[in-house]
């Protein structure tokens, strides 16, 4: 998500700075801007760089935009969907960015529609903004305040008026959100990597449990809901932040540094000719890996910068034909070599399987993979596409058998104290860690549909 208030070219910024977050969402885009009376809307299927053209900018006009990339959780996507969601009520227009997913929709959606409410879409967005709608007879505050009470789960979003933007988080703070300056307007973003594109300035994360009020006073702050224990997501420093942003306080890129070099420590038997990576996510700990074994670090491994990630495509046949094209080893470099690889992570295992294959084939003698996090074990209810516990290889795997199954000579994952200890220099921390251990901070009333 991206919003800003206070600029003249602020569906341009929004722009860029969905762009600068297209790494989180390739499925859509959509930017909805107001003037202060009128919101005007484009949305499409497809990247950032083809939803929008320069024409869509003449009519764009206004000093209050939102905008969103989609990350889809479910096959069953519609153009409907697409965010962000606008609904006009009572003479009034707004509009829902938003991230996460919530474990009572479900239930709320069944209750709601008994009361006669009646859904255009199967997304959360929507089903926030029918809260809202029931509850605006308490006044907007109190009623966006009620509305946020009763769901359970993860969540990031803003909400836009025709002169108000409201940035809310849910009070575990799952996934991340900050809050910074550009000249005297304020800009939302899911990482700060959105703010340096456009030269903003860093202020602070939007708490967890906070609901921010911005508009032509300034800033208000709202902390409504009761404390309860912060469980950031640990896969952001993992895989999906950029690595030149910060995100719960934390460097993202210097946290995999980290993450390689514990891997070297926690497995000191493992020795190679070379190191090398997956690109790009394997980058920064293999690199970390290499300066801790002082075995030297090799490029053995060329992307095609022209293929999207493959983790986030929303079906298989996509994530195939992605793994087939995104990357090409050199030849020349691993035939006849014991090599070093360094991968972020290992989910569902078709990725890395394709891989190994093709280093098999450019004639490497040994392959010793290590993981820069724990095997994950179990599915994720707060917004990553760990669909189903049988979609994750590590859940009816042992490590051996993981690492026949992929052809490897060994196979090691960083343990959990140790990823910890990489991204927070504790094992204390407030971090949700329930895709490696089980431990999950809240639990839904039954199987989420993921939207």
């Amino acid at each position: 998500m991206f919003a800003i208030y206070g600029h003249p070219e602020a569906a341009r910024l929004t722009f860029y700075g969905l762009y600068a977050l297209q790494h989180r969402g390739q499925q859509s885009a959509g930017i909805v801007v107001t003037d202060g009376e009128h919101f005007m809307e484009k949305k499409a299927m497809g990247l950032v760089s083809e939803a929008f053209q320069e024409e869509d900018f003449s009519r764009l006009k206004g000093h209050i935009a939102c905008g969103h990339v989609r990350y889809a959780t479910s096959k069953n996507y519609q153009f409907a969907d697409i965010q962000p969601f606008s609904v006009r009520y009572a003479d009034h227009s707004f509009c829902l960015a938003y991230t996460g997913e919530l474990l009572n929709a479900e239930k709320l959606r069944v209750q709601l529609e008994k009361e006669g409410s009646i859904f255009q879409t199967a997304s959360h967005a929507e089903l926030i903004m029918h809260l809202l709608v029931r509850h605006l007879h308490l006044g907007f505050e109190e009623g966006l305040i009620a509305a946020l009470k009763q769901v359970q789960g993860a969540y990031c979003m803003v909400l836009m008026t025709e002169d108000t933007l409201v940035v809310a988080r849910d009070p575990r703070g799952f996934q991340p959100l900050c809050l910074g300056k550009l000249g005297d307007s304020y800009i939302v973003a899911s990482e700060t990597c959105a703010l340096d594109l456009m030269a903003g300035v860093y202020l602070r994360d939007v708490e967890p449990g906070e609901i921010l009020f911005i508009g032509k006073n300034g800033l208000r702050s709202l902390k409504p809901f009761a404390p309860a224990r912060h469980a950031h997501c640990i896969f952001e420093f993992v895989y999906f932040a950029r690595p030149d942003s910060d995100v719960f306080g934390r460097n993202v890129y210097l946290a995999r540094k980290r993450q390689g070099a514990t891997l070297a420590r926690e497995n000191p038997e493992v020795t190679g000719e070379f190191v090398m990576s997956f690109p790009d996510s394997g980058n920064y700990p293999a690199l970390g890996f290499s300066a801790q074994s002082k075995i030297p670090f090799e490029m053995a491994m060329i992307r095609n910068h022209y293929v999207g990630r493959t983790f986030i495509q929303p079906t298989q046949d996509m994530r195939d034909f992605g793994v087939k094209v995104k990357l090409n080893p050199v030849r020349n470099l691993v035939r006849g070599k014991e090599v070093i690889v360094v991968d972020d992570s290992i989910v569902r295992g078709t990725t890395i399987s394709a891989r190994v294959q093709r280093i098999r084939q450019a004639g490497a003698s040994k392959i010793h993979a290590l993981i820069a996090c724990p095997p994950c074990r179990y599915p994720c209810y707060y917004g990553v596409d760990f669909s189903t516990k049988g979609e994750l290889i590590a859940s009816t795997h042992s490590v051996e058998e993981i690492r026949r199954a992929l052809d490897l000579d060994s196979l090691h994952y960083l343990s959990l104290e140790g990823l910890l200890n990489s991204v927070d220099g504790s094992t204390e921390s407030g971090y949700c860690t329930a895709c490696f251990s089980g431990n999950y901070p809240l639990l839904p009333e039954e199987e989420p549909e993921k939207i």
